[in-house]
């Protein structure tokens, strides 16, 4: 792979702590990596919240429609929401939710992924097979380690900024 593919599959998410590297897995889940290239081309994850962080689990964010504190932010609804794109199927496949892994959130509906995502704390294999991975924290785990804990936390953090590092 060259560098500007390895570049064109990183994502910067910019949290109060420090930036946070993420390899995208676009062979593993093409239509999740493109969206979130899209979404993060678009400005649509600055300043989303971390609605739903679990200790010893997952933090979880991506919620563009009710999480952005350039709409009206409603902590109540967040983690309810997605983009305005149509939901993406499924890409289910033999990489386990190891810690820094990036997984799809979702609802019952395996096929209703859209725009939100959790990082692992640890891994998490009982999600194995259910939730699509598409990514893994490559560097700045310990800033995703820091996050502000609760369902949703009383003083949520927030994604000040996710790019694209071929686009920097």
């Amino acid at each position: 792979m060259s560098d500007a593919d390895n570049l064109e599959n990183t994502i910067i998410i910019e949290l109060k702590g420090g930036p946070v590297r993420i390899e995208l897995l676009p062979d593993i889940a093409p239509l999740h990596c493109a969206r979130m290239k899209e979404l993060a081309r678009a400005g649509a994850y600055d300043n989303v919240a971390f609605h739903r962080v679990i200790d010893a689990f997952m933090a979880q964010t991506g919620d563009v429609k009710n999480a952005n504190m350039e709409q009206d932010f409603n902590i109540r609804l967040a983690g309810t929401g997605g983009s305005d794109l149509p939901n993406l199927p499924a890409e289910f496949s033999r990489i386990p939710h190891d810690r820094g892994t990036i997984g799809a959130a979702r609802s019952q509906n395996p096929d209703s992924a859209n725009s939100q995502f959790f990082i692992n704390f640890k891994d998490n294999h009982f999600l194995n097979g259910q939730y699509t991975v598409y990514g893994r924290v490559v560097s700045g785990m310990e800033h995703v380690d820091a996050l502000q804990r609760g369902e949703p936390p009383a003083n949520p953090d927030r994604m000040i900024s996710v790019k694209v590092a071929s686009d920097s």
